[in-house]
């Protein structure tokens, strides 16, 4: 961002007016994408390489896609970019933000069905607005694998009653013939209703004390 410091001060509060965060959140966030890009303008995918937290996260994958993913960007088309700029990266970090105090019903209602349609989105890796059994699989299997204990097959059989008990859940009891085409975001919506996830979904970036809206564990 090649401003001067008053251009910069508008830029940082026009963004700070689009995703919730305060100006000194989005300086403390624009001193960290600098030092991910390394003074570039815009951040690739290699740059997360060096946030040693995503290292050994099991859908590390999925998490980095979610930033360079059209449809997280308010982009009405499927695909994904191949660089971001800071304005792009500060759209996906808002997802983590929780509620401001004294939020209205209807605004941690809107919060959480845009935290809920990014997670969706996550999991959804062909767009096509299903979770289907084999993206469904490939998540639970990643997060299994982190336990050394468990194995592919044990793994696989897990994921797939898994599935099967989401399908009892969103759609009934299936007749032997019907086959279950996966989550849509409907189903989504109804698997995790009463979980707080406009609270509970936070992250953890770069160790950092800057991220002071987002919780530590």
């Amino acid at each position: 961002m090649g401003a001067s410091q008053s251009e910069r001060v508008h830029v940082f509060q026009d963004l700070a007016d689009k995703t919730g965060f305060s100006t000194e959140q989005v300086q403390n966030l624009h001193d960290r994408f600098m030092y991910l890009t390394q003074d570039e303008d815009t951040l690739r995918r290699e740059h997360f390489d060096s946030i040693s937290y995503l290292a050994f996260n099991p859908i590390r994958r999925q998490i980095i896609e979610a930033f360079f993913d059209k449809r997280n960007l308010g982009q009405n088309e499927a695909g994904c970019l191949q660089e971001i700029g800071f304005e792009e990266f500060l759209t996906i970090l808002a997802f983590f933000r929780p509620p401001k105090p004294h939020a209205t019903e209807e605004e941690i209602e809107n919060i959480r069905r845009a935290k809920l349609r990014f997670l969706f989105n996550m999991h959804d890796t062909d767009n096509d607005g299903i979770i289907t059994l084999d993206e469904y699989r490939l998540v639970v299997e990643k997060l299994l694998f982190s336990y050394e204990t468990i194995d592919t097959e044990n793994a696989k059989a897990i994921s797939d009653a898994a599935m099967l008990e989401v399908a009892s859940v969103t759609v009934g009891q299936m007749g032997p013939d019907e086959f279950y085409e996966g989550i849509t975001f409907e189903h989504f919506l109804q698997i995790l209703k009463g979980v707080e996830i406009e609270t509970n979904m936070h992250i953890r970036f770069l160790d950092t004390t800057t991220m002071q809206c987002f919780k530590k564990e």
